[in-house]
């Protein structure tokens, strides 16, 4: 199992620490509810070092990424991220990810730069399958062992950690990010991207550097009230903005059209690894999609909890599904077919002993 560059401190902080994707990280410090409503309501930090990191770089660096995502990515301007998916030849999604146009002043003449950022659990799959494909004046280079990723997320973020970098973070727009100092660390990344739907921004800087900017964000954070934030509120937050986990919600088998994923789905582009099977999916119309839904009794759905129609036939299974803190509720996502897939429908969640209702809602579930 590996370590991030900032295990020592999780353990420091007596985190409930577990495997995930291959890692040692931490699931909570001090309790799953408390964490998710620190970042609802002010700010934490996660560790989210175990992610992987691709730099394209090339004459052609912007023509193999089109090739191989679902995006645009011609779309992007330096300074833009983008999400995208990589679809295989079936439609199918083998991972979502940020594509991040990167500044050209490490370019030769003619080159442009990107780096994709990839699930941890998906590194040496996406990498292989980028490598197959390369056909392009372009290179790839893996720099995720070498690479370190912070999520500082929150409404007050942006006034808490200011003070530790000269870029002004409320002028970085959702889905951009600059290269800039921050605790101290020259050149690193700051994104304002996001996995929990409260605002805030992810830092991404060499391992060595990573201690010293959680040393210094928690530093200057906890007596605003910042928290460090573990693995399991990062589900229960993403999960009320009904954001995508891949290997729950999406996976080989699922398409971005099913999955509504079709606003990163770009039919009208040239050519791309899967899109004359997307295009057929799109003409003929798609058969299943993944639907929220919430539970009337405050028992947690689970991962492939079997789905049914009031007339009792199955229908489906559950993709995720958690205790939302912040609505009091149990929550979660399903793959039903099309026409069950309405907002007020019910459905059926097999909880083992009996079949317990459900209503179908639209995303998502937490509005600010």
């Amino acid at each position: 199992m590996k370590n991030t560059p900032l295990t020592d401190r999780h353990i420091a902080l007596q985190a409930k620490m577990a495997e995930f994707a291959g890692y040692n990280m931490p699931i909570s410090y001090k309790g799953i509810k408390e964490e998710h409503e620190c970042v609802r309501t002010n700010a934490g930090i996660f560790d989210v070092s175990h992610m992987g990191e691709f730099i394209v770089k090339g004459k052609q660096a912007m023509e193999l990424i089109q090739y191989v995502t679902s995006n645009d990515v011609s779309k992007l301007k330096i300074g833009d991220a983008q999400y995208s998916c990589l679809p295989n030849k079936n439609g199918g999604i083998i991972d979502d990810l940020l594509v991040y146009r990167l500044p050209e002043d490490q370019c030769a003449e003619g080159e442009k730069a990107f780096m994709l950022v990839v699930n941890a659990s998906n590194i040496e799959k996406d990498w292989n399958w980028i490598s197959q494909h390369n056909n392009f004046d372009t290179r790839l280079i893996n720099i995720s062992e070498e690479t370190g990723l912070v999520a500082i997320q929150g409404p007050k973020v942006s006034d808490i950690i200011q003070e530790l970098t000269s870029a002004d973070l409320k002028n970085i727009k959702y889905y951009n990010f600059v290269k800039a100092d921050f605790a101290g660390c020259k050149d690193v990344i700051i994104s304002a991207t996001g996995y929990t739907g409260a605002g805030g921004f992810e830092i991404y800087a060499n391992n060595n550097q990573m201690p010293i900017i959680w040393d210094e964000v928690i530093h200057v954070g906890n007596p605003k009230g910042l928290q460090a934030i573990g693995l399991g509120a990062r589900d229960t937050l993403r999960l009320e903005m009904g954001f995508c986990l891949y290997g729950n919600d999406i996976d080989d088998t699922t398409s971005p059209l099913e999955a509504g994923l079709g606003w990163i789905t770009k039919l009208s582009k040239n050519n791309f690894i899967g899109k004359d099977w997307l295009s057929l999916q799109k003409t003929i119309g798609i058969s299943k999609k993944l639907a929220a839904f919430t539970m009337e009794e405050k028992r947690v759905p689970r991962h492939n909890y079997e789905v049914f129609d009031s007339a009792n036939n199955k229908i489906g299974h559950v993709t995720s599904g958690t205790f939302s803190p912040s609505l009091n509720q149990s929550i979660g996502l399903a793959y039903i077919p099309v026409e069950m897939a309405v907002e007020g429908n019910e459905i059926l969640i097999n909880m083992g002993s009996k079949l317990l209702p459900a209503k179908i809602c639209s995303l998502p579930f937490y509005k600010p």
